[in-house]
């Protein structure tokens, strides 16, 4: 019989007669909590349950098999001579995702605790791409479903080549592929970024709470092929503007309690309302809004534009970028978006600050500005914008990540597919804490903005405006306004998710 490469390092994990028993996540590694049942039944040794204890004595003899050095952990060169002694070479970068899934106290190596946690969590993550693969959904892939997969990522090979991938991993020659030998090859092989979190987890492309900050979301080879990103960036253009039309009112509020609300001016949010529709009647309360959905297909477009760009010259060898290479990009092509674009924020304050009959549109109010003001006045509060980006971007970004990976960890089975409700908790949580760090550089931001209309009114820096805003209202101060913006962002995220879901059907968009 052809021996698997894999076996050496599998023998340590399945039953003495090699019957596969159930996985990993399910037995309860190190914690000895119940025992597991065997994928197939009963295995061929007869026996359905493996002991608690007998797992993590296959466990400890596979973890000691590793420990070239005998202290205890495992640490990148443990892995890479142990791993090669078993006939499992990987490189020194896989080596170091290895050690940095699984090491959670950060003293750059796995204890055996951590050792069993790193393989629960990472058979997870292969059981989502081995759902995936099996497009049949017989609990096999075969060589057809290895093309088919591998074409819809942009990767075209002929059968006889997926016929020697499948024997690389093929243990009993039928030429087919099941989930033990799928998790058998695999379980020291660092796996992320598959195919179908990537398709059901977007993110910044589908919630849209009024500021165009996110990192932008990663797209599949596929997709990019198949002309689906342009789609998706359409459906999410569409998505924005509807939402934020919905909740134009909340960040007009916003802006003038931003503005105008002090301590001897304390805005309420019904007397705010009713101060807007007293001086321009209803249709006040949507001053501003038609800059602020017009700058949505520029500013997405340069950023996504930049994006890319930005990967390249960072020159991963990777199709998807690690996390804070994925902050670092989106930071900069949000940076970038920014700059283009920024002569509209300062309108879009303008225009939902006039007063009715001050400006007779968008056009007169650039004008207006430009004539008295200088185009000096059109990047007042660009500094602070500037700097707002990374605490929004990045904690937007982190948390997002994390709660996506805990769900994944945690609950995800059969499909990466969050369904609607988690996804849009997800967004709405994350939105919500990036806007929460940044909320301060917006004020001041907004306050420069609007300062410059003021005739006469002397230069104001971003320090000395921080500073004023401290002394005079105290911290509070910074958070002016900050009601109405946490009260648009559920339905923000809500309304631009199900508009996004319905502009993606129209315009031909696959959901999986």
């Amino acid at each position: 019989a052809r021996r698997s490469l894999a076996s050496p390092v599998v023998s340590g994990v399945l039953c003495p007669c090699g019957s596969p028993h159930g996985s990993l996540a399910e037995s309860g590694g190190a914690s000895g909590s119940g025992s597991s049942s065997s994928s197939s039944g009963g295995g061929s040794c007869g026996r359905s349950v493996c002991e608690a204890s007998e797992q993590d004595r296959r466990l400890r003899a596979l973890f000691q098999k590793l420990d070239v050095n005998r202290d205890g952990a495992l640490c990148i060169h443990d892995l890479a001579v142990g791993l090669g002694r078993l006939g499992l070479h990987r490189t020194e970068l896989d080596l170091l995702k290895i050690v940095k899934a699984g090491d959670k106290d950060l003293d750059g190596q796995l204890d055996f605790e951590e050792f069993v946690h790193y393989l629960q969590d990472h058979e997870k993550k292969l059981r989502l791409v081995f759902k995936s693969l099996d497009k049949k959904n017989d609990g096999r892939i075969d060589a057809q479903e290895i093309v088919q997969s591998l074409r819809d990522l942009g990767v075209k090979i002929s059968e006889q080549q997926a016929e020697k991938i499948l024997k690389s991993m093929d243990k009993n020659g039928t030429m087919t592929i099941d989930w033990n030998e799928w998790r058998d090859y695999h379980l020291l092989h660092p796996v992320e970024n598959i195919p179908e979190i990537i398709l059901y987890w977007k993110h910044s492309t589908i919630f849209d709470v009024g500021e165009n900050l996110t990192v932008p979301d990663e797209f599949t080879v596929e997709e990019r092929q198949t002309g689906m990103w342009w789609r998706h960036l359409v459906a999410g253009g569409g998505a924005g503007a509807v939402s934020r039309t919905c909740t134009a009112p909340l960040d007009r509020l916003k802006v003038l309690m931003q503005v105008h609300a002090s301590r001897s001016n304390n805005m309420c949010i019904i007397g705010g309302f009713t101060q807007m529709i007293r001086e321009g009647g209803p249709r006040s309360l949507w001053r501003g809004n038609g800059i602020n959905v017009l700058k949505i297909a520029p500013e997405s477009a340069i950023k996504f534009m930049a994006y890319e760009q930005i990967k390249r010259f960072i020159g991963t060898d990777q199709e998807m970028l690690r996390i804070h290479e994925r902050l670092l990009a989106g930071s900069l092509a949000g940076a970038i978006a920014q700059s283009s674009i920024y002569p509209m924020e300062v309108l879009k304050t303008r225009m939902a600050l006039r007063k009715t009959g001050q400006y007779s549109g968008m056009l007169d109010c650039a004008k207006n500005i430009l004539a008295k003001e200088g185009m000096a006045a059109f990047y007042k509060g660009y500094i602070p914008n500037m700097l707002g980006i990374i605490p929004y971007a990045g904690i937007d970004l982190a948390v997002y990540e994390t709660l996506k990976n805990t769900w994944l960890q945690r609950y995800a089975v059969n499909s990466a597919d969050p369904g609607v409700f988690v996804l849009l908790a997800c967004g709405t949580i994350s939105s919500t804490c990036g806007q929460l760090a940044s909320y301060p550089l917006a004020l001041v931001r907004t306050r420069m903005q609007a300062q410059a209309s003021v005739e006469g009114a002397p230069e104001v820096t971003m320090r000395g405006l921080f500073k004023h805003i401290l002394k005079t209202e105290g911290a509070f101060g910074l958070y002016r306004g900050l009601a109405p913006n946490f009260m648009k962002v559920i339905p923000a995220v809500s309304i631009s998710y199900v508009v996004y879901e319905n502009l993606k059907m129209t315009l031909g968009v696959d959901s999986r």
